[in-house]
């Protein structure tokens, strides 16, 4: 690593996850396999040095960060909450579609909740406070580990591109995944996306040799 890097790490799975109903503020625990999840990557995790951990202040996200080994790092950080559903939190978007149809939280946002504008502004604040926290640390090779949520996390990926967070819509993210933003030289880029820790060698470094450089299995 010769650049700061993000770490984004979806929290591992809950009740309301498993069954596709949108979760922000409603503060689920993770399912016992969301726990085996989490613990799964503390292997792929440990040795890496990292300069900053930021959480979301919701348990599911908390307990992913202390089962993943870095509980005792962590900083709380308001701005890493979930996209905020408002009226349409706990339903699914087949129940959201039978009164508002091709609704997608991307392209419509939520009544008495956030819109990707609003989400935009907290990921462009993570990004700031991550690379305050990297720079500081250790000079431009830091890294900071971010816990948060499946949009949320979309959104901040997408705005580091400069997609804008609706871009969030072209990255998928699955539960307890490592995904790893960076540089190619001056130029923002994915390292790695959704990937599972089953492809991640000790020390934090990806281990399919069928991949080329920076692509995530």
């Amino acid at each position: 690593m010769d650049t700061p890097e993000l770490w984004l790490l979806r929290h591992g799975a809950t009740e309301w996850s498993r069954n596709g109903r949108h979760t922000s503020n409603t503060d689920l625990p993770l399912l016992p396999e969301g726990e085996e999840q989490a613990r799964r990557l503390a292997p792929a995790l440990a040795g890496h040095p990292f300069a900053g951990v930021l959480t979301s202040p919701l348990q599911r996200a908390r307990r992913t960060c202390d089962l993943a080994g870095l509980g005792a790092q962590a900083s709380l950080c308001s701005e890493l909450r979930e996209w905020d559903y408002g009226a349409y939190e706990g339903l699914t978007t087949a129940e959201i579609r039978q009164t508002v149809p091709a609704w997608t939280v991307w392209s419509h946002g939520c009544p008495q909740g956030d819109t990707a504008e609003t989400v935009q502004r907290r990921c462009e604040q993570v990004i700031g406070q991550a690379l305050g926290q990297a720079l500081t640390a250790a000079g431009d090779q830091g890294a900071v580990a971010l816990f948060a949520h499946g949009h949320i996390l979309r959104a901040l990926a997408a705005t580091w591109l400069g997609l804008g967070a609706s871009g969030g819509r072209l990255l998928a993210l699955g539960t307890a995944t490592i995904s790893v933003l960076g540089y190619e030289r001056e130029t923002r880029v994915i390292r790695h996306w959704n990937s599972p820790t089953s492809g991640w060698g000790p020390g934090g470094s990806a281990d399919d040799p069928n991949l080329p450089p920076g692509l995530s299995p």
